[in-house]
């Protein structure tokens, strides 16, 4: 999940290397997003790499290379009883996204609600279906999906909030760099980014106040992968 100006940077340097064949400078970077100074360029690239969106060459300037596009924007919602949730792009801070047509009923699919995820220090494995709410087909794709509240601030410089619902497809396994939900030691489930680190698994969060917490690869079991979150503006 990326935020509005990683998406933005993101997609001028790809559009960039497609037109030259040459990624684009820091300056023409912080130009093309009206940025104050180079600093803000380094942090974007700093988070994409992290994310397994961009890779850096080495031993050669001006060397980007995209790994991969999103596939999915955030999705964002009004408050419940307003109508169907809207795509849009979500950075911390941002106000809310201007209305746009609803979605025909035929584009969601309902989705359980299984309760809250922590995202700080795990509480509770997660629970059985207690509601059940529409979630836009286009960030769903295939496979088997459900939905979590976040409880925590500990992922918010990923975008993710305290409140947030956040859409899961299920699934036990996952790449380096992944936001996940894990279970921890079969009792506690957690929102985390998920990085593998020799035998170790390490659960990072998003948020300096917190800990990256180091596990056994027995210790952790991953429920599935983030995909999209659903915001409620009040």
């Amino acid at each position: 999940m990326l935020t509005r100006k990683q998406h933005e940077l993101l997609m001028f340097i790809h559009e960039r290397i497609k037109e030259t064949g040459v990624s684009p400078s820091f300056d023409e970077m912080k130009d093309a997003l009206d940025l104050a100074s180079k600093s803000g360029i380094h942090r974007l690239i700093t988070a994409l790499e992290e994310r397994g969106f961009l890779r850096r060459l080495p031993h050669r300037a001006r060397a980007l290379e995209v790994v991969k596009l999103p596939q999915q924007a955030t999705t964002s919602a009004p408050p419940k009883g307003r109508g169907p949730a809207r795509l849009s792009v979500v950075e911390p801070g941002d106000p809310p996204p201007p209305a746009a047509a609803p979605y025909a009923a035929n584009d969601t699919r309902e989705l359980p609600v299984l309760g809250r995820i922590a995202a700080g220090t795990p509480i509770e494995a997660i629970q059985q279906e207690r509601d059940r709410m529409p979630v836009p087909e286009a960030i769903l794709g295939s496979g088997e999906h459900f939905v979590l509240e976040v409880q925590g601030d500990s992922m918010i410089n990923a975008g993710i909030l305290d409140g947030d619902r956040v859409i899961i497809r299920r699934t036990d396994a996952a790449n380096s760099g992944d936001i996940v939900v894990a279970l921890v030691m079969g009792e506690e489930a957690t929102l985390k980014r998920l990085r593998r680190k020799g035998a170790s698994i390490a659960l990072e969060a998003a948020n300096p106040a917190y800990e990256t917490r180091i596990f056994g690869p027995d210790q952790v079991a991953v429920q599935g992968k983030l995909v999209g979150l659903i915001r409620a503006y009040h």
